[in-house]
Order: structure tokens, then sequence, then C-alpha cells
């Protein structure tokens, strides 16, 4: 069943664009081990945080990515930006009306 994380991550000021261009950094490695969805976004009501949808084949698919070296870098490289507020959903994905 297909799983979604959705977050999102506050940024030290001065830092959510850093930190955006870490999140959109082109991965092929990413398609290859189940992520069917990976969108990066931002809300003018709270520029400090960065908005995250992700879409994977299945909740394993999404836990065995964190354990690629891309995806363990691109965590370091973009641990120091964060300012340590965090939220969001995980959710298996039931259904949607956009394919069958």
């Amino acid at each position: 069943m297909t799983f979604a994380n959705v977050g999102k991550l506050g940024a030290k000021p001065g830092e959510r664009d850093r930190l955006i261009e870490i999140l959109i950094r082109p991965s092929g490695e990413m398609s290859k081990h189940g992520c069917l969805l990976y969108e990066v976004g931002i809300n003018d009501d709270e520029p400090h945080m960065v908005f995250v949808s992700e879409l994977w084949e299945s909740e394993a698919a999404h836990a065995a990515s964190l354990e690629l070296d891309s995806v363990r870098a691109a965590i370091a490289e973009a641990m120091p930006l964060l300012s340590g507020e965090m939220g969001g959903y995980r959710f298996e994905v039931i259904g949607s009306p956009l394919r069958s």
C-alpha cells in the first residue's frame, strides 16, 4: 500500500533557501528505491518553514531510503540548518480519484 509522509521543517533564520536547495537536489536514487513523489514547497504565512510531501511504494521503501548514502549525506548537510521546529503526518494511502 502506498505510504505518505507530509511534513514541515523549520529553518534557522536566513537558512530556508539553502535548506530548499538541499531538499530539491536531483536524486535518481530515490525513485529507484520506491519514491513516487517528493515535492518541496513554502508558504508565505510561515516564511521560516519548508513543507515536504512524499509518496512511497511502501513504508518499508521509505525507511530503506533513509539508509542510502546520498540521503544520509543530504540529511547531515541539512541538519545544521534546521531550527528544531518540525511537524507532520505519516499515513497509508487508501485511494485517490486521480488513479485506479
